[in-house]
């Protein structure tokens, strides 16, 4: 959620870097009814403060009350409506962009940093369904499209992948955490997954929860309503756990094989930070994704997403694309991201700092994700990186 004080000081600094959203007119709309409901506020006040009488009221003063009551009434449910109302749009305003983020809102918009690795000149490149063991045939009888079995070396191969992850992160000082996969409105509202990303999330409506799309829901979360000291922080954890996601509007994107499917598993990046270390941390996560991408010795390239290509929370991502031989071309892998205090807001996660209490900002990044596995799969055509050895990985995976 947006800072609204900051919003009525800098209306048109704030607007500007919106329309880069093309999010200008929502923000608009915003302020409008956040003007009416400031200014019913001192009208409620007064009213208010004209229903208190010392001593026994005349019979004038009986009359004038109960108009005063009923004008106060009226204006009290005029104000809670604007409350509503101003409450609901500020759920559809996003983050603004950070400054260095590109114009546009496509993939030819995204803005590349850096190349690193060179990609295998394969003769004959085989699709990662052809060299590990998928079922997603027999996964399609069980659950449905889009799902699939990872089976023997391959599952092996996967596993050891997230471990190496882990223990990377928990070696620089992240706290490891298996979190909750069903998680309720609050969270997913909390860390801006809701009102913008609702087609794409499974819901369990008997239970009133919803699957999770990743680990940054629930580690999101973690300290939702807590002020934390500020000797706290930073904050940094690692989260493992299966994600869920409906892919609505994907309908004939990346229908063969594991590219894109329902559910995968996924170590995510968390941290916890004060204002000033935000964008520091940023780079921080980032460089820890790139050096596992590194170590498995896979090729890989960094892009600035575009302002309109963005998650609704981020004022900044960063995507990891790493080379797939299969297509001839880098595609995103992992993402690592700064919501600055965009989720703190919605989720009340505070420090006590030396002037009162302030809000922390909150930063995401994937270490490591199924479709890594896959690219592993394609660039090595079945070898396994000596790394992965260690964590059970076989040698060779065998269909």
């Amino acid at each position: 959620m947006i800072d609204l004080r900051a919003a009525r000081a800098e209306p048109e600094r704030i607007r500007a870097a919106l329309a880069r959203r093309g999010a200008a007119d929502a923000f608009d709309h915003l302020l409008a009814v956040d003007e009416r409901w400031r200014a019913l506020v001192p009208q409620v006040d007064e009213l208010r403060g004209r229903q208190k009488l010392d001593g026994k009221p005349t019979p004038e003063q009986v009359a004038e009350l109960r108009s005063v009551k009923e004008r106060l009434k009226a204006l009290e449910d005029e104000l809670a409506a604007a409350e509503r109302e101003r409450d609901e749009l500020a759920l559809r305003v996003p983050n603004p962009p950070h400054e260095s983020v590109p114009d546009g809102a496509t993939d030819e918009d995204a803005e590349e940093i850096r190349r690193v690795g060179e990609p295998p000149q394969l003769r004959d490149a085989r699709e990662h369904t052809e060299i590990g063991r998928f079922d997603m045939e027999r996964a399609a009888r069980v659950s449905g499209s889009r799902f699939g079995y990872w089976i023997g070396d391959t599952a092996l191969l996967a596993l050891a992948l997230y471990r190496l992850a882990i223990d990377r992160l928990a070696a620089k000082g992240f706290v490891p955490v298996l979190p909750p996969v069903l998680v309720r409105e609050e969270a997913l509202i909390g860390t801006g997954q809701f009102p913008s990303l609702e087609q794409n999330v499974y819901e369990l409506p008997g239970d009133r929860l919803y699957l999770a799309g990743t680990a940054e829901i629930p580690l999101g979360g973690l300290h939702t309503g807590e002020i934390l000291e500020e000797s706290e922080l930073p904050l940094r954890y690692v989260g493992f756990s299966p994600s869920f996601r409906r892919e609505a509007g994907a309908a004939g994107r990346d229908t063969r094989g594991m590219i894109r499917v329902h559910q995968f598993n996924k170590v995510e990046q968390f941290a916890f930070v004060r204002a000033e270390e935000s964008w520091d941390e940023l780079e921080r996560l980032l460089a820890n994704t790139e050096e596992i991408v590194r170590e498995l010795g896979l090729a890989y390239r960094v892009v600035v997403l575009p302002a309109g290509d963005m998650s609704t929370a981020m004022a900044k991502t960063y995507d990891v694309e790493i080379w797939f031989p299969s297509q001839d071309r880098y595609r995103e892998t992992a993402s690592v991201s700064n919501a600055t205090d965009f989720q703190a807001r919605r989720l009340g996660t505070r420090y006590r700092a030396e002037r009162g209490t302030e809000l922390v900002h909150t930063l995401n990044g994937t270490a490591v994700v199924d479709r890594m596995a896959l690219a592993l799969l394609e660039n090595f055509q079945g070898e396994v990186p000596d790394v992965l050895r260690a964590y059970g990985a076989p040698e060779h995976v065998r269909p």
